[in-house]
């Protein structure tokens, strides 16, 4: 939802320009990763609108398992979410903050999905290859998909190129049901 994304946008900002300022764009990374996962969780989504619950308390347990520990700028800024009842956002957040990262770095993240597992020789071959296209350093991430049938579907951001099976065969059935 673009709203959701547009709202986010300046958190994710500021959490940015302070984790790179401190040199920590890996850990509030992982912290934001995992405090977006708990947000996501439906028994905890439940207690963010719940004026029964405390946003201290919501602070607290999103710091506990999230592992913002002692680093106090994390803590603020979930603390800062919980006062503009933003915490519903940190998983939009925590993705806008990792599309900053991967930018600064000069990392792309690509999702491969393919029929079967990959060999490690058929990552090497793709990693090798995208880094080529891309002009960047790649992180893959495969995933097993059996309902392709055969081959793979590669994502990268707007970037997709669907070799898959399933696929081609959408793509024959359209072009025999438009002639």
């Amino acid at each position: 939802m673009a709203e959701l994304a547009t709202v986010a946008r300046p958190y994710a900002q500021a959490a940015f320009e302070a984790a790179h300022g401190a040199g920590q764009l890996a850990r509030w990374d992982d912290v934001l990763q995992a405090a977006g996962l708990v947000v996501a969780d439906p028994r905890v989504a439940a207690l963010l609108g719940n004026p029964h619950v405390q946003k201290a308390d919501l602070v607290g347990l999103l710091a506990e398992v999230s592992g913002v520990g002692g680093d106090q700028k994390l803590r603020n800024f979930v603390q800062l979410l919980a006062d503009n009842g933003r915490l519903a956002l940190l998983p939009e957040i925590a993705g806008q903050f990792a599309a900053l990262r991967a930018d600064v770095e000069n990392v792309a993240d690509v999702t491969v999905t393919s029929a079967l597992p990959l060999t490690p020789e058929q990552s090497a071959k793709l990693v090798a290859a995208l880094t080529k296209r891309l002009g960047r350093s790649i992180r893959l991430h495969a995933e097993v998909d059996p309902a392709l049938v055969g081959g793979a579907v590669v994502r990268a951001g707007d970037f997709v190129v669907d070799g898959s099976l399933r696929g081609r065969v959408e793509r024959l059935g359209n072009l025999m049901a438009g002639a």
